[in-house]
């Protein structure tokens, strides 16, 4: 297995947001960037047009967490771009790099690469150093966290959902509350991305207070943590019992409408068939 940083790649450091050459990068081969969703972990998840993407592909460009979720058969023979948390921008800049010399690489993302994931950066990317019409771009999608997350709490998001993340890294904090103000009055269920993390450890309490303005504490909540993976971790509670300090980076929150209830050990939203069909017993 050939593994490389970003900086011995192609014996020179990729592209960053300030170089003012960026846009001057030559492109002169045939490759292609294809992003991959892996899905939320288990291999048994992932895509089988995923899989074969990063079988054919010559660089593998991804966040370290997220190479290990990669099965190794799928790994060897390929050179490797990791690079740590925040370093997004660098893993881009050298997949179209690799993709330039004519290689065909694959940038992979944890769920779907088009929520929250990598598909976004590489678009812009290309934008920017204005090679749309010279490098392959190709999207494959993946099981998102929250479809993942869902399918283990039962039915929680059989209606009308909205998706916010409490991260405030990219996202001024003002517009975030408002989304979930607005989503909670319009009496939406809440998936929640990035909760909590030892940083940003008020954000969460703040979006579940207004959330309890427009919801009843018995409303259900379902926390899953790890979906699919080793420390899968599920948890069923409400609004007026949930815990923000039991709540991690690797959580996604689940917040019902005013319509969801508990099921057994379950999570419901209907949909509305009891309101028009006779179900009968």
């Amino acid at each position: 297995m050939r593994s490389s940083s970003t900086d011995s790649l192609t014996g020179s450091k990729p592209a960053c947001p300030e170089d003012k050459n960026i846009e001057q990068h030559p492109c002169s081969g045939t490759g292609s960037v294809t992003v991959v969703g892996l899905g939320p972990g288990s291999s048994e998840l992932l895509a089988p047009l995923a899989a074969q993407a990063i079988e054919r592909c010559d660089v593998l460009v991804g966040y370290g967490t997220y190479m290990d979720l990669v099965p190794d058969a799928l790994k060897q023979g390929k050179d490797h771009i990791v690079t740590g948390m925040k370093k997004e921008l660098d893993r881009v800049n050298a997949a179209v790099d690799a993709a330039c010399e004519g290689r065909d690489t694959v940038v992979i993302s944890s769920g779907d690469s088009g929520i929250y994931g990598m598909s976004g950066l590489v678009l812009e990317v290309l934008e920017k150093r204005e090679l749309l019409d010279d490098v392959t771009l190709n999207v494959i999608p993946g099981i998102p966290a929250l479809a993942a997350g869902a399918a283990l709490l039962g039915a929680p998001l059989m209606h009308d959902f909205a998706v916010i993340s409490m991260s405030d890294l990219l996202t001024p904090w003002e517009r975030i509350e408002s989304r979930v103000s607005h989503a909670a009055a319009a009496d939406f269920s809440l998936v929640i991305y990035n909760p909590r993390s030892k940083r940003r450890d008020w954000q969460l309490p703040k979006a579940l207070e207004l959330v309890r303005e427009h919801r009843s504490p018995e409303t259900p909540i379902g926390i899953v943590t790890s979906a699919f993976r080793e420390k899968q971790q599920i948890q069923v509670t409400t609004l007026g019992e949930v815990k923000p300090e039991d709540i991690g980076m690797l959580s996604i929150v689940f917040i019902g409408n005013s319509q969801t209830r508990k099921v057994g050990n379950r999570i419901l939203t209907p949909r509305g068939y009891a309101d028009k069909y006779a179900m009968g017993k």
